[in-house]
């Protein structure tokens, strides 16, 4: 099988860790890799070589990467502030693109990447790994067969102490530390709301309607840098502009309601709080918790429907399947089995499971909520980025779900 050619573009973090991803599935072959940081640079190509055995071409400007002949696709890892920018230019130079996570800075660059994808038709995916993980695709596949009945409300929060982390931005060269500084907004939506909206069919016979941000005020960080947990003195005396705790509702066309929670600035353990509710039932990832009328008690406490095991025949075959080495190639095996997606789509020459569409819709939400809380709540309208093709779209999830209840 001929290896598909690679770039990846932003070699920070997350571009060092999608790179072994990458190698790991053993679909693709990285060709070139580029950041504004030479060390950057040589380190992830170091790690190429080291366990690929090829040396791949060194670049610092994008524009560059996307004139190598020799690249087929590109990972866009780079600060937020440039993803839809990046993912444009290589769509228009005809590079398939895989966009990685993070909220948009206007609903306009959004129309950018939805118009550069229509005019040139270049394949796109937009790379939210949460789509993948093993519990939201176990609540899709019951919701697919029916056992939760109709879905009416969705709940699901990034929920994770960054505080270090975002501290550390000037330091370690980070883009989180500008974003709390100079913006308050459910900045980081989509892991969890792209499985609900998946769930829920959002531009595929449902669609978002409006949406309602506020926040609270910002004292986790002020707090944080006065302690000698901080690494960066300078940040003595600075006001951060982000809120501790962001709060978005958002309505649908179909008429559930999601509920956000943006909570990064105060000690909690990590959650994504991922939680559905239906008319039989709700599935809540926190609690590791199906609990179906009829299969468990719902009169009684929380305990007795800590049962997702139960439904093991609901799990995608991947996970059913699952081995060490997925597990181990990134977040626990949803890297790996979305790039292995991804690459299939490319060699098969099908329709990208999670679509530009996907992405505008999603990312919306962050540059949306951030003038709904500059307003105090006031309600915004969620553009249709499908142009009013989501009437017509065929539902569709990110891969083939199984069901069991035909055997």
């Amino acid at each position: 099988m001929k290896k598909i050619k690679m770039g990846v573009i932003g070699l920070g973090k997350r571009g060092k860790s999608l790179s072994k991803t990458i190698m790991a599935t053993g679909d693709a072959e990285i060709v070139a890799v580029c950041d504004v940081y030479s060390d950057r640079v040589d380190e992830v190509a170091d790690i190429i070589l080291k366990v690929a055995g090829n040396t791949p071409k060194k670049y610092y400007d994008y524009n560059e990467l996307l004139s190598d002949e020799n690249v087929d696709a590109v990972l866009i890892s780079c600060a937020w502030e440039g993803h839809c920018e990046v993912a444009a230019a290589a769509m228009y130079a005809g590079k398939i693109a895989a966009m990685e996570v993070g909220g948009a800075y206007s609903v306009e660059e959004c129309w950018d990447l939805v118009n550069a994808y229509e005019k040139t038709k270049t394949p796109f995916m937009f790379m939210e790994n949460c789509c993948y993980d093993k519990f939201e695709l176990l609540t899709t596949s019951l919701v697919r067969a029916g056992k939760l009945g109709k879905i009416v409300h969705c709940h699901g929060a990034y929920s994770h102490d960054l505080r270090d982390e975002i501290t550390g931005g000037n330091v370690n060269r980070y883009y989180r530390l500008r974003n709390y500084t100079l913006r308050n907004c459910e900045n980081y939506p989509t892991h969890e709301l792209g499985p609900i909206a998946k769930i829920l069919n959002i531009n595929r016979g449902n669609r978002f309607m409006s949406l309602v941000s506020v926040a609270s005020k910002s004292e986790g960080l002020k707090e944080y840098v006065q302690s000698d947990k901080n690494i960066d003195p300078s940040l003595l005396g600075v006001e951060f502009k982000q809120g501790d705790i962001v709060s978005t509702v958002i309505t649908c066309v179909g008429g559930e309601t999601i509920t956000l929670t943006l909570d990064t600035t105060l000690p909690k353990y990590y959650s994504r709080e991922f939680t559905v509710r239906g008319t039989k039932g709700l599935c809540n990832q926190e609690a590791d918790m199906v609990a179906i009328e009829g299969e468990c008690n719902t009169h009684e406490y929380w305990e007795n429907c800590k049962n997702s095991n139960k439904y093991f025949d609901y799990l995608p075959k991947v996970w059913q399947e699952i081995t060490e080495e997925a597990i181990n190639a990134g977040h626990g095996g949803m890297d790996f089995i979305e790039f292995k997606e991804f690459f299939a789509a490319i060699r098969e020459n099908r329709e990208m499971p999670l679509d530009v569409y996907d992405a505008a819709s999603w990312m919306c939400i962050t540059a949306l909520s951030e003038e709904s809380c500059a307003e105090g709540g006031h309600p915004k309208s969620i553009p249709d980025f499908t142009r009013g093709k989501w009437t017509c779209r065929e539902p569709r999830d990110v891969m083939e779900l199984p069901h069991p209840e035909e055997k």
